[in-house]
């Protein structure tokens, strides 16, 4: 198993969180009217990947549905054909497959990709969304890498599709943050163990906690450091002191000349 770098686009254009979204404009995080104004605008993307009950990849942040659509119960225990017929709030967007984002993009921009751990406790995951997003991205041209906060995913995505960049999402593990996450395993992941386990060549940190040292020691190392979530230009600009590239929302970041 080898690294493989993030590509420089990914580095070089500022990432548009969820897609660039506005909900007082109707356009919601990760729906396709976010993707298509990210896309208009020229920003990198990042997008969450939840399963379908028929396991499908379906681009969603949350594992239940209600706080962004009118129905309720997890995202889960819908088929792909039922989330793509559920209108997401404030808006007249429906959930999107991830196939039908890659098709909305097309390899105009680069595309970071978090997959939302499955298991809710960050154990070892059966797969079927790692297999699922690897379906979806064989063949796909644009630029794109992929992410987890549970390492168990990455290393099951540099099994099935070891050509593609993969890191590891990051936090600074505040036990209040994350309960029911037991405090051990907080303390485990803070320290970002399995970077060189899952050969990854990146992680996405939490941006209040990127002074932790380790932080420090994988970048010395080579590591790229992307950053989330940044919603303002002068938090971006205490955040560049040490990341790479950031993760913003809420304002709009500016782009390279």
């Amino acid at each position: 198993m080898t690294r493989v770098p993030l590509p420089d686009s990914l580095l070089r254009l500022p990432i548009a969180h969820r897609a660039l979204h506005d909900r007082a404009k109707g356009v919601i995080e990760n729906s396709a009217a976010a993707i298509r104004a990210a896309v208009q605008a020229g920003y990198a993307i990042e997008i969450d990947l939840q399963l379908s009950r028929d396991g499908v990849a379906m681009v969603f942040h949350d594992e239940t549905l209600d706080r962004l659509t009118e129905e309720t119960g997890p995202i889960n225990a819908r088929t792909a054909a039922e989330l793509g017929l559920m209108r997401l709030r404030d808006s007249s967007d429906t959930i999107p497959t991830l196939p039908e984002v890659l098709t909305l993009i097309g390899g105009r921009v680069p595309l970071l990709i978090e997959i939302k751990d499955q298991t809710l406790a960050m154990g070892p995951t059966d797969g079927r969304l790692e297999a699922a997003t690897a379906e979806a991205l064989a063949g796909y041209r644009g630029d794109v890498a992929l992410m987890s906060f549970n390492p168990h995913s990455v290393a099951r995505m540099a099994d099935l599709a070891p050509h593609l960049p993969r890191g590891i999402t990051t936090s600074a593990y505040n036990p209040d943050d994350w309960a029911p996450l037991p405090r051990e395993v907080c303390d485990r992941l803070g320290e970002i163990p399995d970077y060189d386990a899952t050969r990854s060549s990146f992680i996405s940190h939490e941006a209040r906690d990127l002074a932790r040292p380790r932080v420090a020691e994988l970048k010395a190392q080579g590591a790229k450091i992307l950053c989330w979530t940044i919603r303002s230009a002068a938090d971006e600009a205490q955040a560049r002191r040490i990341a790479d590239n950031v993760t913003f929302e809420g304002y709009l970041s500016p782009l390279p000349a």
